[in-house]
């Protein structure tokens, strides 16, 4: 499927008034940068811009009432921009940091950092456990980056006491947890819910998986 024959979702109506304008404004410049540039440098597939805002932005946004206003907040495989992004947009006077190992996924996080004037946010191009003792953060946040049992052990060393993981989950959510059950008590979690959250612009579910640690 080439990206000329593809359908792009539009925004849905109001994004202005709920989020606000500037957020909005980031929100759908990000948006326009990865209609024209997101399938040639293969960070999403022409038939994922069916659903750009269903299924990848908006549901990217679920994760942000659970991000502190102010604070640390880490988004580990960063990639295209999903939901570390879309976190700093809405979460402007956090310390946002995107964290990803592929170098040019992190150039286009960088270009995207300056596009969107995102002075709040650096772009790590490392392994998120190459941080582990030398960093700490209030959250975690993680999409389609491992299953929870891989995620753990790279994810809660770089929480602070009382800091949380939250992972963007389907379906397997709770067969996630259950294989994550031992994984989970070596490294000390304290709590782990899942939440299914309803998102404004869409009906497409959301689920989250948040472990907190002591």
């Amino acid at each position: 499927m080439a990206l000329a024959d593809a359908e792009v979702e539009a925004p849905p109506a109001g994004g202005a008034s709920h989020f606000g304008d500037d957020a909005w404004e980031r929100l759908e410049l990000f948006a326009q940068s990865l209609v024209s540039e997101g399938d040639i440098r293969g960070l999403i597939g022409p038939r994922e811009l069916e659903r750009l805002w269903s299924r990848h932005i908006l549901n990217c946004t679920a994760v942000v009432s659970y991000l502190p206003e102010k604070g640390y907040i880490a988004d580990i495989g960063s990639g295209a921009g999903f939901p570390g992004i879309v976190a700093a947009i809405l979460r402007p006077h956090a310390k946002v940091s995107l964290i990803e190992t592929m170098e040019r996924r992190s150039d286009w996080l960088n270009e995207l950092v300056v596009k969107l004037d995102l002075p709040h946010v650096q772009v790590i191009n490392e392994r998120a456990e190459t941080l582990i003792g030398k960093q700490t953060f209030d959250s975690v946040t993680a999409r389609a980056v491992a299953p929870l049992k891989k995620l753990v052990p790279w994810t809660l060393p770089l929480l602070k006491s009382g800091g949380e993981l939250l992972a963007l989950k389907g379906a397997r959510a709770e067969q996630e947890v259950e294989a994550a059950r031992t994984v989970l008590k070596k490294y000390k979690a304290a709590s782990t819910f899942i939440d299914d959250v309803k998102v404004w612009g869409t009906d497409e579910p959301t689920r989250i998986v948040r472990v907190s640690v002591r």
